[in-house]
């Protein structure tokens, strides 16, 4: 017996309130960008400068207890991540502490460095520090401008990808759809100002690329039944088409909400940022998917017939006319 969240056949009239899903989901967007330039992000060390000391200690690395020991120091945003690495031995165990850059000063001075190595050698007197690296303004600004034409550029691909395998109008949906998501996931980390670094990054690229998937699966659907029932209304072609994939659409962001919200609750504060970005993403991402890229398709309209043939046959299973 399979498990199914959705029945099998559903009626759902999706686009009932199109107009008003639609410009909620404008407004919603317009609000992320004022909010954006309201109260900017949060940038993490990776975008606003900072140093990386890499240490290395024979006792295993407990991240609470290395940012509690730091912070008393008073350097503001300070970021610990366990190092992982099949060649290391059980008396190797390897940490990276990145503290961000100070006020008016490029990197932490000597005298910091050596206040946070007597901080941590008091809960490990193995401890040392194998390396120490600082990022100035200008490397985490060449990261702010690579981390922008990135995500760009991904979009810029999915509007090319989607005109050459459907038409132009559904490459626009693609496109509105991803827009919205990520500007609805930047609103959402600049309202709660929540630490954005270049794993953030990284989700907003997973969210592109989980959001498209989901909208191609839809309008594949659509194309079908655009040949299928050539003489339905588009706007009964695309409730049908979204009906028909809803199961699938379901089970997926269910199945995969489960598994970042059990990363969230229990992932740790080094993953949290991502995870929530994903768990942000799956959820506009899947809304986006009906209420705004179809809702484009069915603005602009779109080909009727994708059948080589002229004349009432064709050679496929989608040629058959319905009367």
């Amino acid at each position: 017996m399979r498990l199914k969240l959705v029945p099998q056949d559903t009626s759902v009239d999706f686009f009932r309130h199109w107009k008003t899903t639609f410009g909620a989901s404008m407004v919603a967007m317009v609000l992320s960008i004022i909010v954006f330039f309201t109260m900017g992000l949060n940038f993490g060390i990776d975008f606003r400068g900072g140093t990386s000391i890499r240490t290395e200690a024979q006792a295993p690395v407990d991240v609470a207890a290395y940012r509690n020991a730091i912070a008393p120091l008073g350097y503001g945003d300070v970021a610990i991540t366990e190092v992982f690495d099949p060649a290391f031995g059980p008396d190797r165990n390897v940490a990276m502490v990145r503290i961000q850059a100070q006020e008016g000063v490029e990197a932490i001075t000597p005298e910091q460095i050596t206040a946070v190595r007597e901080a941590l050698v008091e809960l490990d007197p193995t401890l040392t520090f194998a390396a120490v690296d600082s990022v100035g303004p200008k490397v985490s600004g060449e990261l702010v401008q690579s981390a922008i034409i990135s995500v760009v550029l991904a979009l810029a691909a999915v509007l090319f990808y989607i005109w050459l395998r459907f038409e132009w109008q559904f490459s626009v949906g693609a496109v509105a759809a991803l827009v919205h998501d990520v500007v609805l996931t930047i609103g959402i980390f600049s309202a709660l100002q929540i630490r954005f670094d270049l794993a953030i990054i990284a989700a907003l690229l997973t969210i592109v690329g989980y959001s498209l998937n989901d909208t191609v699966v839809v309008f594949d659907r659509v194309r079908e039944n655009l040949i299928k029932y050539k003489k339905r209304p588009l706007k009964e072609v695309l409730t049908l088409s979204i009906n028909e994939t809803l199961s699938r659409t379901v089970m997926t962001s269910v199945t995969t909400l489960l598994a970042l919200l059990a990363l969230f609750v229990l992932g740790g504060d080094v993953i949290r940022g991502f995870v929530f970005a994903m768990i942000w993403g799956v959820i506009v991402g899947t809304y986006s998917s009906v209420f705004v890229a179809s809702a484009v398709l069915l603005r602009l309209g779109v080909k009727r017939d994708w059948s080589r043939n002229s004349g009432d046959t064709a050679g496929t299973q989608f040629g058959v006319k319905e009367g």
